[in-house]
């Protein structure tokens, strides 16, 4: 369980034999609340970067009545955090550490009951986050769904993405994908114990936001995870590709020499702090540093390039976006709002290349009241979400297996004045049911409501059924349920966008 806690008065779950120990949660009104169980030992020292280990076992029933600890945040020291409205911190984390591999689950009874489970994998990308997000609470999915809700705590960025096996040879041959393997940990422990939580271990599926759902995306190319799961959801997070191993081992390389280590074990002597500040020293985007390898192993190819893989044929897929994803990411800037229109020109073709003129019209057909600055934002969308998930989408069906399904949310939020239309993130507290943790986010009045009902309904049916109420995607209909005031059911929408893209 998480270290040094401090009880809150509240009342006491019965106690949980897991194949780690016994635990004791707490009682949410008609939910049992197990936060900060421990799924794998802290991958500190010589197992820094390595797969991750059991924990010791223990006798006593540990509480698990608070939030582990989150992953080092990117370039930060143990205890920061970075948030973002996407992202909050939910007010009872404690403070980033090493020592993170935990994770929370919500059940509407510990019992035999075989409810369906849900496990989420947090976004971030592969640099930030946490499963202790507030918007990630999983109670009111767990209530109105009769399911069991699972969110994860894992290795990021240097520690979780460092490809060290060029440089200290075959015991770190998985260094590249540590955190990714941790996800899989945490889904053994959810096939070992989860049927003692009320969950159905034979009906599990993955869901996840932004690097979340790029995680769902790798998992699904990943032998190791065969069989722990057993359908998927990819929220804005299309990952259609891992790193190359020569390219994530020059990173690796300038690090270690900028650190002036040679060895492992004078790696893993060196203090947190040092490695985390260090590590966004190298050149380079931070966010995709280091990212999950194609190392052969964990990793044996691309997720989702140049086709779909074989091992999740059988497995459903539901995938989708939102409208304006990039507002999110460009609203910070000052001159958001007055982008002229050289500017968006100019964010175009940084966004779509020699295709920048063509999609500019193409958006501007599809958007006639769009602003430069919103079609600026709509360019990096389509071309940074929107685009890779159709992909996803046509190779998936086209292995004429399991289905897959296209979402978009186009219910624009009134937070900002407006401003952030579609956001990335905005449809996490909708399809968790948690507008109230997100009024921030959503803004005030039913409207977020009601989006949110038809939302977490259609993953709700997916989680039981496999499918979410609409027609499968193919590329011949291309059916898309857009998610609004009034949800409906479009075939092939921004059809002239896809086809400059495409083309």
């Amino acid at each position: 369980m998480a270290d040094d806690m401090t009880l809150a008065p509240l009342a006491r779950s019965g106690v949980v034999t897991t194949s780690n120990g016994p635990v004791r949660g707490y009682q949410e009104d008609v939910l049992s609340v197990f936060k900060g169980l421990r799924y794998g030992a802290a991958p500190t020292g010589l197992h820094r970067f390595k797969p991750p280990q059991r924990p010791e076992a223990w006798r006593d029933a540990a509480d698990a009545v608070a939030y582990g600890a989150p992953a080092i945040q990117s370039g930060l020291a143990p205890g920061e955090r970075r948030t973002s409205p996407g992202d909050p911190p939910a007010p009872d984390e404690p403070a980033s550490s090493e020592d993170c591999l935990f994770l929370n689950v919500w059940t509407p009874a510990a019992d035999g009951a075989r409810r369906p489970v849900m496990v989420w994998l947090h976004g971030g990308g592969f640099a930030n986050g946490s499963g202790g997000a507030a918007m990630y609470d999983g109670g009111n999915l767990a209530r109105k769904g009769d399911v069991v809700v699972v969110t994860v705590n894992h290795r990021l960025n240097v520690f979780g993405y460092l490809h060290l096996e060029e440089a200290f040879g075959p015991d770190y041959a998985q260094s590249g994908m540590a955190g990714m393997l941790d996800i899989v940990q945490a889904l053994e422990w959810v096939r070992d114990n989860i049927a003692a939580f009320g969950g159905n271990p034979a009906d599990v599926t993955i869901y996840g936001e932004s690097g979340g759902g790029w995680k769902v995306s790798l998992l699904l190319a990943m032998p190791i995870a065969k069989g722990l799961f057993h359908k998927a959801i990819i929220q804005s997070g299309p990952g259609l590709r891992g790193a190359p191993k020569a390219e994530s081992a020059k990173t690796a390389k300038a690090l270690l020499e900028k650190l002036g280590v040679t060895t492992p074990e004078q790696l893993a002597a060196l203090d947190t702090d040092t490695i985390s500040r260090t590590s966004v020293e190298i050149p380079g985007e931070m966010m995709r540093l280091y990212t999950p390898v194609v190392d052969g192993t964990a990793l044996p190819r691309d997720p989702f390039t140049p086709d779909a893989p074989a091992i999740s044929a059988e497995t459903p897929v539901l995938i989708g976006t939102n409208k304006d994803e990039a507002t999110l990411f460009l609203y910070g800037d000052p001159k958001f709002g007055s982008y002229d229109e050289e500017a968006l020109a100019r964010r175009a073709r940084a966004a779509a290349g020699d295709k920048a003129d063509a999609l500019v019209a193409a958006l501007r057909a599809a958007y006639p009241d769009y602003s430069p600055t919103y079609l600026a934002s709509a360019a990096q969308t389509v071309t940074g979400m929107w685009l890779g998930s159709v992909s996803i989408a046509e190779r998936k069906a086209d292995q004429g297996a399991a289905p897959v399904f296209m979402y978009m949310l186009t219910w624009e939020t009134p937070v900002a004045r407006g401003r952030l239309k579609c956001p990335h993130a905005l449809e996490i507290p909708l399809v968790f049911d948690n507008v109230e943790r997100a009024r921030n986010f959503v803004g005030r009045g039913e409207e977020p409501q009601v989006v949110a009902d038809a939302m977490s309904d259609a993953w709700l049916k997916f989680v039981k059924t496999g499918n979410p109420g609409w027609p499968a995607y193919d590329r011949d209909r291309r059916a898309t349920m857009i998610f609004d005031l009034e949800s409906r059911v479009v075939d092939d929408p921004l059809p002239g966008v896809r086809k400059v893209l495409q083309g």
